[in-house]
């Protein structure tokens, strides 16, 4: 809803300024604006030194608690919102994406039907470079599965195993104190 979406565009904000201070280069890939207030979603693309090692624990739900700016009753609310850390993919690790495994309903909107991922670009004048694009975020997110896949192994290996659900979130900023 309008609380989540508000929450959001407040976390993309705040990685922003992240990325301000610490010198990082942050461009805005995606985003989908909510109807009322916010961001239904973003990707964005974050470079520098070490990046990935800073924000890779930034990955999960974030929930926000506040007095709501769009209710008129003044009353407490719980917003959620997940944030994905996805790096780059190593060069050297081929990923082979197979063009009857993608079905490409634009240049902005690529899907890859084997693990149904789906990506979204259009933050580029030119549909080429909308694709161009996507594909790139396509192979880092196939990347990341199997990074995630081959650490499940290892975890299965050791015998723990750990869910990470939704109502499980990795941080809580409460602005309103508690009653």
């Amino acid at each position: 809803g309008t609380e989540s979406c508000d929450w959001a565009s407040m976390l993309l904000r705040m990685y922003e300024m992240f990325c301000e201070k610490n010198n990082f280069h942050c461009e805005v890939i995606e985003e989908q604006k909510g109807e009322e207030a916010g961001l239904k979603s973003a990707t964005i693309k974050i470079t520098g030194d070490y990046v990935y090692g800073y924000l890779k624990n930034e990955s999960g739900v974030h929930r926000l608690v506040r007095i709501s700016p769009f209710d008129s009753g003044g009353r407490r609310h719980t917003s959620f919102a997940s944030v994905s850390v996805i790096p780059e993919y190593n060069k050297d690790i081929d990923i082979d994406i197979k063009e009857s495994d993608l079905k490409i309903d634009s240049a902005v909107r690529i899907t890859h039907l084997p693990t149904k991922t789906v990506v979204t670009c259009q933050n580029e004048r030119s549909q080429l470079k909308n694709k161009e694009q996507a594909l790139k975020i396509l192979k880092n997110k196939l990347y990341q599965k199997e990074r995630l896949r081959l650490e499940q192994e290892k975890n299965n290996l050791k015998g723990t195993i750990s869910a990470i659900d939704f109502g499980s979130q990795i941080r809580n900023y409460v602005l309103e104190p508690y009653k």
